[in-house]
């Protein structure tokens, strides 16, 4: 298919073989125009359509005058968890239920760690009898191993918490 050029760009576009017999025939620049004789002069029926047409209103793009308007609201999202405005409100019970939700997991995790534990004891009995450097195992584990598990609970509530504070603050950014 052929390029049609810009506007601009100058020279002709290229045509089908088929366009040629739709073209008007081409005038040299050079050539002047030849004097209208009667024949050639617009009939009555044209002129009555050409005064017609030049009486319409011409045809306008109408655009949005918002184009030019900022896309962004006109408060940041900050300032609206500031005022505790209700759009504030509910930016923040959505970080506090994120923040909820993880805490009821890891205390979740904790608890049936910590409350499984007796459990294992009563379920297995041999477990009892098993001596860890003279001290029983039951009380072993309560009394030392239970702690690093907390430590380790905690940290990785802390390190998750920081990470909804950190998702929380690239929301907030975007909607400004």
């Amino acid at each position: 298919m052929s390029r049609v050029p810009e506007p601009g760009q100058g020279g002709e576009p290229r045509r089908w073989i088929g366009d040629r017999s739709r073209r008007e025939p081409e005038r040299s620049r050079k050539e002047p125009e030849r004097p209208r004789r009667d024949a050639d002069r617009p009939s009555r029926r044209d002129a009555d359509r050409s005064r017609r047409e030049s009486e319409r209103p011409r045809r306008e793009v109408v655009t949005s005058p918002r184009t030019l308007a900022p896309r962004h609201p006109r408060y940041p999202v900050t300032r609206e968890i500031d005022e505790q405005t209700r759009l504030g409100e509910i930016y923040m019970r959505s970080l506090i239920r994120t923040q909820f939700r993880l805490a009821l997991f890891v205390c979740t995790v904790l608890g049936c760690v910590v409350g499984g534990l007796p459990l294992l004891f009563l379920l297995v009995p041999d477990l009892r009898a098993v001596r860890l450097l003279g001290i029983p195992l039951p009380w072993a584990v309560l009394a030392g191993l239970i702690y690093p598990a907390f430590v380790a609970g905690a940290w990785l509530y802390v390190r998750q918490a920081e990470r909804n504070e950190r998702h929380f603050a690239e929301l907030v950014d975007r909607a400004r």
